[in-house]
Formats: C-alpha cells, sequence, structure tokens
C-alpha cells in the first residue's frame, strides 16, 4: 500500500531543477523561477532537505566580486542533470540563465566540504544539451539523448568513468530509443530504461519503454505502454519495477502512477492512499529508503496568477512524500490525523508530524539559510 504521508511548503520554488539522495537528504540543484532569479544571483544555488527533521536549509552562494561565477561553480541553469557517486555530485549539462548558452562542462560538489571543483576530464565529451537524463550504473555517469542547440533533440548515449574520468560515446546496437528531450531514464540491474519524452519539431510524445542492456551496448525494445505519452515526468525504480509518475502533454497534466513489469513486460496501474500533488509537472523525485521526496514543479492552475510568464502556470515550493512501505508508526499517525484521535498526551516530535499531515498547506518546511548539513 503506498501512501502519501506528508505535504510541506515553503522550500525552493522552482522548476527543471536537478537533485540527489545522500543519506537522509536531499540535495537540490538550481532549476528556474523568474521570481527568484536575478542578475544578482548568478551562480547556482543549493538547497538541502532534511527527511528528518523536515526542514530546508540553502547553503551560501560562492561568490567572486557578485560580478562573474568563479570557473568551479555551475552558473544558474535549468535543465540540467545531477549523479551521485561515492561522495561526489556530479552536474552536467543544461541551460545557463541570462545568456541562455547549453552547457558541457562537469561540475563535482563534494558533499562532506560542500566545495565545487572541475574535475581533469578526457576523452570525447558530449555536445552541450538541455532536457537529456542522466544515471549511474557503478562508478559510471551514462547521459542520454536531450535537446541540443541547432540541431534538435538526440539519441546518443555518453558514458564517465569516474574512475579514469574519460568520456565516450557509446556505439550501440538495435534499434534506438528515438530522439526525445525531458524524458527519464532510470537503471535496473545492469539495464537503462527510457520511457517517454517527446521530439520537438512535431510534439511526438513518447510511450514506449526502450531498454538499453549496458552489458551488451544494445537497445531491446518493448511493446507500447497503455499509459499516454509525456514529458517531464518522474521515474524511479522499486524492488525491480519501474514506476513513472505525472508528467504532461501539451496542455494536459498527469497525476498517476504507472508501474512497469520488466519479467512481465507489463504495466499496471498504481492505487495510491491519501492527497498527493495534482496539476503538478517538471518536479524532481528523489528515493530515501522506502520514501519517495517530490519536489517543485511547475502547476497549472485554475485561476490565472499575478507576475507569472504564462498566466495559467506558476512555480511551486511544494513537497511531498510518498511512503511505499509505511510502518505501523506512519500507519497510526495517518489514523490519527483521520480520525481526529487527541493528541495532548504524545510527545512534542510525534505532535510536530501530525500536525504537518493534517496540515493541507503549512510553513513547516521553511527555508534556513546557513552551514548545517
Amino acid at each position: 500500500m503506498f501512501h502519501w504521508t506528508l505535504h510541506l511548503e515553503a522550500g525552493p520554488k522552482r522548476y527543471y531543477h536537478a537533485a540527489v539522495a545522500v543519506g537522509k537528504k536531499v540535495y537540490s540543484f538550481g532549476g528556474y523561477c523568474h521570481r527568484e532569479t536575478t542578475m544578482n544571483h548568478m551562480m547556482i544555488d543549493v538547497h538541502i532537505f532534511n527527511t528528518v527533521s523536515l526542514l530546508w536549509t540553502k547553503l551560501p552562494l560562492a561568490t567572486n566580486g557578485n560580478v562573474e561565477c568563479p570557473i568551479e561553480v555551475p552558473s544558474m541553469c535549468e535543465g540540467h542533470t545531477a549523479a551521485l557517486i561515492d561522495d561526489i555530485i556530479y552536474i552536467w549539462g543544461g541551460c545557463t540563465m541570462y545568456t541562455w548558452e547549453y552547457c558541457n562542462m562537469l561540475y563535482a560538489f563534494d558533499v562532506d566540504t560542500h566545495r565545487w571543483f572541475n574535475p581533469k576530464i578526457s576523452g570525447t565529451v558530449p555536445g552541450p544539451r538541455w532536457g537529456h537524463s542522466a544515471c549511474v550504473l557503478g562508478k559510471v555517469m551514462y547521459i542520454f539523448g536531450g535537446y541540443i542547440q541547432l540541431t534538435g533533440c538526440s539519441n546518443d548515449i555518453h558514458k564517465l568513468d569516474t574512475a579514469t574520468m574519460v568520456w565516450s560515446v557509446i556505439n550501440t546496437k538495435g534499434t534506438p530509443a528515438p530522439d526525445s528531450r525531458c524524458h527519464s531514464a532510470t537503471i535496473i540491474g545492469t539495464k537503462m530504461f527510457v520511457f517517454g519524452g517527446v521530439e520537438v519539431l512535431f510534439e511526438d510524445y513518447y510511450n514506449n519503454i526502450n531498454v538499453f542492456d549496458i552489458e551488451t551496448n544494445c537497445w531491446l525494445n518493448t511493446p507500447s505502454a497503455e499509459l499516454q505519452g509525456c514529458e517531464d515526468h518522474s521515474a524511479f525504480a522499486y524492488k525491480g519495477e519501474l514506476y513513472v509518475f505525472g508528467g504532461r502533454r501539451s496542455n494536459q497534466i498527469l497525476s498517476d502512477l504507472w508501474k512497469f513489469n520488466p519479467e512481465t513486460i507489463s504495466w499496471k496501474k498504481v492505487a495510491l492512499k491519501g492527497r498527493g500533488p495534482c496539476w503538478l509537472t517538471k518536479m524532481c523525485c528523489c528515493m530515501v529508503g522506502d520514501a519517495i521526496i517530490l519536489f517543485g514543479g511547475y502547476r497549472k492552475t485554475p485561476d490565472p496568477v499575478e507576475d507569472v510568464q504564462q498566466e495559467d502556470y506558476v512555480e511551486v515550493s511544494d513537497l511531498y512524500i510518498l511512503d511505499l512501505s509505511p510502518r505501523l508508526m506512519t500507519l497510526c499517525k495517518i489514523a490519527v490525523t483521520l480520525y481526529g484521535l487527541e493528541q495532548s498526551g504524545l510527545p512534542h516530535d510525534i505532535r510536530w508530524e501530525l500536525a504537518a499531515m493534517k496540515q493541507e498547506r503549512n510553513t513547516m518546511g521553511a527555508l534556513r539559510t546557513g552551514h548545517r548539513k
């Protein structure tokens, strides 16, 4: 039984950001929000969500006279990717703000020291792109597809071996996944499962699962899904199955969770308990233990919102937690809030969590600034 257990607000408000889970924390990098992004905000920002305290922390921005970005720190960007290998988070690609240039520089963020550096690399570096995917197997990061400036969407695969810091392009066999951007790529075992995405020129939304066998460098194709083709969705692997949540198709926003079983090559819609996000796309999704942390994004609203670029959409700061294997304690908390049971005799931290679970909108995830890790 999957259950939405928590909804918090007051986190970083943006979309097309990138994030990874490190232990009990989620690190979020960059993204776009026109209300927060100014010429005085040149360098990428880093926000950390602690899944134990349920608090956001914003790290101090790197500075270089507030004029230029230090070379080892990424510029503020969107559509990039983040991948964790050992204690290093690698940020690659994306579109920089203000100049709208596509990037192919590799940046590294040390989670122990919170410092940026530029690794020395060699080999065939992928061309600059936006809306690609990145996934990790062992010490190797795989980059698939994305939108390349001037040439359009691609379906190539590059890999970075972080043991040698050598980039290489993979010569694949079989029928590849179509050219696309804003798809998802998820590792299960030694295979990469690519789903969704869109071909920009004809707005062709894909609903095929395309499987790339990393051991043989061969594409293995499967039938189309029962769900609609989409882009800007979230995907994750859990107990050997692929899960796809949300996404969008033109102006239609999707809010369902589907799972794909690689053994039976079949899809199934997953029933969810509790109240989760709706009308939300371009969000980040990270797994911490048996829970999915989903935050940020771009929400379609029924009423116009002031000071936004598109009157029917607004960036959000919401964070939702989907528990994939609720413990007895979690189920008891849900029962207390559902039936309005007496809470005065409970410990303060339990009552605090119950309040967060009960309130439709709250500010318990208030953003804090500092070095606290």
